[in-house]
């Protein structure tokens, strides 16, 4: 048995008076707590775990996220949640964050590269999104978000001014990561500028846009997507290295950024 449904009804334009057709709207329930401005959401299972724990072993304070993981820091004051993988669960974690309180929030993740320039441990603080998931659409307007300027800048820095070399690629996120076709990311590349590929990034961005709030990510390049076969770098000691290094660092400023 199948079901169809007219397009035009299924994917109707998001306008200016749209939300007051919405059925279901983020919200903070009422003994739910305000989170702190900033604070970091953490793509995989292992990094979250490990941050969370960590943050709690240092008087981090856990609260309740149904979804996911969420813990919040005293002093200075900000907060970390995850894991949050692929784009539906990476929004509906966002969401709920920025209902919470979140005004300036940076997504910690992986990415596979797909231009030559890139190879296992490089850290991307990406330039600009590309939608290839499914989530972006039901938000987006005529502007393409990308991530704010500012913030990025501010990582970029923080993350060069300690030694780490930074990429900005342009980065295109998919659903689809076991239908990843060479031909199509060949294009991406010449076509498009892509570099780099992740599951989270241009709907994370769509939706910090659409609620107008700061975003950005520090991503560490997992794999090798540019050559002839797939060039997994998950267990290699660079890869570990790096994305330790960067996540340290950022958790050291984060309580602290767009401080005057």
């Amino acid at each position: 048995m199948t079901f169809e449904c007219d397009e035009k009804v299924r994917r109707l334009p998001v306008t200016s008076d749209s939300d007051q057709h919405i059925v279901i709207h983020p919200r903070r329930n009422k003994k739910e707590q305000l989170l702190p401005e900033n604070g970091l959401l953490l793509v995989n299972p292992s990094e979250a775990s490990e941050c969370l724990g960590r943050m709690k072993q240092s008087g981090g304070a856990s609260r309740f996220l149904f979804n996911s993981g969420l813990v919040v820091a005293n002093d200075p004051p900000y907060f970390a949640a995850g894991p949050a993988i692929g784009a539906p669960m990476a929004v509906l974690t966002l969401e709920k964050l920025i209902a919470l309180g979140a005004k300036k929030v940076i997504l910690f993740g992986w990415c596979g590269a797909i231009a030559p320039n890139l190879q296992v441990g490089d850290i991307i603080v990406p330039a600009r999104a590309l939608s290839g998931e499914g989530t972006s659409r039901y938000y987006i307007t005529d502007a393409t978000p990308g991530p704010d300027l500012h913030l990025s800048s501010q990582i970029v820095k923080i993350l060069s001014d300690n030694s780490i070399a930074v990429h900005r690629d342009c980065v295109w996120s998919t659903d689809a990561v076991y239908r990843e076709d060479r031909r199509m990311l060949h294009g991406l590349r010449r076509d498009q500028g892509v570099g780099a590929v992740d599951m989270e990034f241009s709907a994370l961005c769509t939706v910090a846009a659409f609620r107008g709030i700061e975003f950005t990510a520090i991503l560490t390049v997992s794999d090798e997507l540019w050559g002839d076969s797939w060039r997994p770098g998950f267990s290699k000691k660079l890869f570990m290295e790096q994305k330790q290094a960067a996540l340290k660092l950022l958790l050291a400023h984060l309580g602290h950024i767009g401080d005057k």
